[in-house]
């Protein structure tokens, strides 16, 4: 199902995969900054979820929609991120938990948003700890913020960086650079594990 959602900032536009079976619970993920969700590592991670049990929302941001390239500044990405969130909540049946993530930029808005946006968990894929070649300049104040459990899959050669496991917060080194394309079976297997140990209740009819 696709579907446009009004945010303060224009329409987002949601694609939703329901779960293989009864659900458990349901994903949103996000895009990186230039791309879209049509990402090698966000259809894979999704296609593991789905066959795990989870409702799938693929949310690309009103900037995207609008066909420009460039982000939005990071306050209308949480914005924006949140009315989807919003939207998404209502309707769904309210017994199945909510987790957020994303690859890249749409790992931060999933960070940054998890505790307003009551989320259960958050699933970030290749975290951009800080730009390349300015370590300096990091962002692990966002991938801490979060008070769910949380799983970073990231590339050992990032150029953008790689976050170290802390408590609640799960790392997952596989082989490759910022795009993950070079382990799928890997990124399958991580996400796949996280989602069983985690959120592997009894799942919820319907």
């Amino acid at each position: 199902m696709i579907a446009e959602i009004a945010t303060p900032h224009g329409p987002a536009r949601i694609t939703r995969h329901d779960a293989d079976g009864e659900a458990r619970g349901v994903l949103l993920l996000g895009h990186g900054a230039g791309g879209g969700v049509g990402a090698p590592d966000l259809v894979a991670g999704a296609g593991v979820a789905v066959a795990a049990g989870m409702h799938v929302v693929l949310v690309e941001q009103p900037y995207r929609v609008a066909g420009r390239r460039a982000p939005a500044p990071a306050a209308q990405l949480d914005t924006a991120w949140l009315a989807v969130v919003e939207q998404v909540r209502a309707d769904t049946d309210p017994r199945l938990p909510l987790l957020f993530g994303g690859r890249s930029s749409g790992a931060r808005v999933a960070c940054r948003t998890a505790t307003e946006g009551a989320a259960a968990g958050v699933l970030c894929l290749a975290f951009p700890v800080h730009p390349p070649g300015k370590p300096e300049k990091d962002r692990l104040h966002e991938l801490a913020a979060p008070t769910v459990p949380v799983l970073v899959v990231q590339g050992e050669s990032d150029p953008f960086g790689r976050p170290d496991p802390a408590p609640g917060r799960e790392v997952v080194m596989l082989r490759g650079n910022h795009s993950l394309r070079s382990d799928m079976p890997g990124l399958r297997a991580a996400v796949a594990g996280w989602l069983a140990q985690r959120f592997g209740a009894v799942p919820v009819a319907g």
